[in-house]
């Protein structure tokens, strides 16, 4: 690394090496078996250098070819944007545990029995369900190195369960699933295979579906199926910057209910989302994003945040072969202060929304979203009376989370890099092919 940044210092004014290497491995299931168990190693190396005030790229997974880096860098820079940053210097970083060295146990058996005994768990309930799940498990390094004497060195660990099962029944198709994530190994599938068979409990009758204004209380995972993309377009800070987010010129407003706090956090410790700095190596920091249902701040990298004459929250993500760009590290929605059986016993007639497919059609950054409910129940006199089936709900997360009822006092890990509780909204358009 230092070769190469010594090289592209004779010919530029700034220059920043990334060199990343991943290795991983991946026990596959399907059709209740395992499939295969492969591993993959990747590494490689990214100059950006700025020339004459614009930004010059390359990136190569070769171990030598300095001369080459530079020279496509040079090649590219004349065409590339105007740099409106500066790299930054050697910086303190927080302390944040990401790295476990018990990884490093973990053997390819002891991955497959795992994966193994989920299906099996899941199964021993429903045993027509036809699973297919993975076990995944890796390392990543990161070494960002720049002219201006910044320094950053961090490896992590990562670790992954994740089952879908579907059981068919003539005509009809249910669709189930769950999964965890860590950056400790986990030894147990238990809360994975107990969320499923939650839902195959749920699911085992069907029910009449309920049309029209309809309170709906969405899960973690129904959340994140309706809301996540939306709200993350809209604090992103190049979204904001182009002047297509709604929540671009309304910082310190009161847009969502007061009972709405998000934040965005990569110093969580053992999160897959968090890291000491991001990919500029500008050190990570706990971001408010919702307090109190007032819009607070967005995300910002380097060049994002000149742009828009703001600081950097250390939210650069980036690939080997990719320029850095703001998105989300992990995020944390705040718990409310209500049971999940206490929003059931408030409904007389409504939905559980637990996981919808295509809600990221429409006008997205608008806020809209609309999709079917490949996962969810009615809700009858606060009971849960079955599934629903050919359903689609419709709505807008800027009034559907303008003014909710509850939000749940225990949230949850999705994905491994989104915490939320449950969310009770007060009305939603409900339809059917019915």
């Amino acid at each position: 690394m230092e070769e190469l940044l010594e090289q592209a210092r004779k010919v530029a004014d700034e220059a920043e090496v990334f060199s990343i290497s991943h290795v991983e491995t991946d026990a596959v299931f399907e059709a209740n078996r395992l499939k295969h168990v492969q591993s993959r190693e990747t590494s490689g190396k990214a100059l950006r250098l700025i020339k004459e005030g614009r930004i010059g790229f390359s990136a190569s997974n070769r171990t030598n070819g300095a001369k080459e880096l530079v020279a496509m860098a040079l090649e590219m820079s004349p065409f590339g944007a105007e740099a409106r940053f500066e790299f930054p210097s050697l910086q303190d970083y927080p302390e944040v545990r990401v790295y476990d060295p018990e990884i490093e146990t973990v053997t390819e058996e002891e991955m497959v029995e795992l994966g193994q005994s989920l299906i099996d768990r899941v199964r021993g309930h429903t045993p027509e369900l036809v699973c297919e799940a993975s076990v995944s498990m890796g390392t990543i390094s990161v070494d960002i190195l720049n002219s201006r004497g910044g320094r950053a060195t961090y490896s992590k660990s990562l670790f992954g369960i994740n089952l879908e099962g579907v059981l068919i029944r003539g005509t009809d198709m249910l669709f189930v699933g769950d999964g965890d994530s860590s950056c400790h190994p986990l030894t147990d599938a238990v809360a994975v295979a107990a969320t499923t068979i939650e839902q195959l409990e749920r699911a085992k009758e069907t029910a009449p579906v309920p049309v029209g204004e309809l309170p709906a209380i969405f899960t973690p995972y129904g959340v994140a199926s309706a809301f996540v993309v939306p709200l993350a377009m809209a604090i992103n800070g190049k979204t904001v910057l182009q002047g297509a987010s709604p929540l671009g010129n309304r910082v310190g407003e009161q847009v969502f209910d007061p009972r709405l706090s998000i934040r965005d956090d990569a110093t969580m410790d053992y999160r897959p989302g968090s890291r000491l700095c991001d990919g500029e190596g500008v050190p990570s920091q706990r971001t408010p994003i919702i307090e109190n249902g007032v819009v607070s701040g967005f995300l910002y990298d380097l060049q994002t945040a000149a742009l828009a004459a703001a600081q950097s929250t250390g939210n650069a993500s980036r690939g080997l072969a990719t320029l850095p760009s703001p998105s989300p590290s992990t995020v944390v929605v705040e718990n409310g202060d209500t049971g999940f059986k206490d929003m059931l016993a408030d409904i007389r007639e409504g939905l559980v929304i637990e996981q919808l497919m295509g809600a990221s059609q429409g006008n997205v950054l608008g806020g809209d979203f609309s999709g079917n409910v490949l996962l969810g129940y009615a809700v009858k006199n606060g009971e849960i009376v079955g599934r629903v089936k050919d359903t689609m709900v419709s709505g807008n997360i800027y009034e559907a989370l303008k003014e909710v009822v509850a939000i749940g006092r225990e949230g949850r890990w999705v994905g491994g890099r989104l915490r939320v509780p449950h969310i009770y909204c007060p009305r939603l358009s409900v339809s059917t092919k019915e």
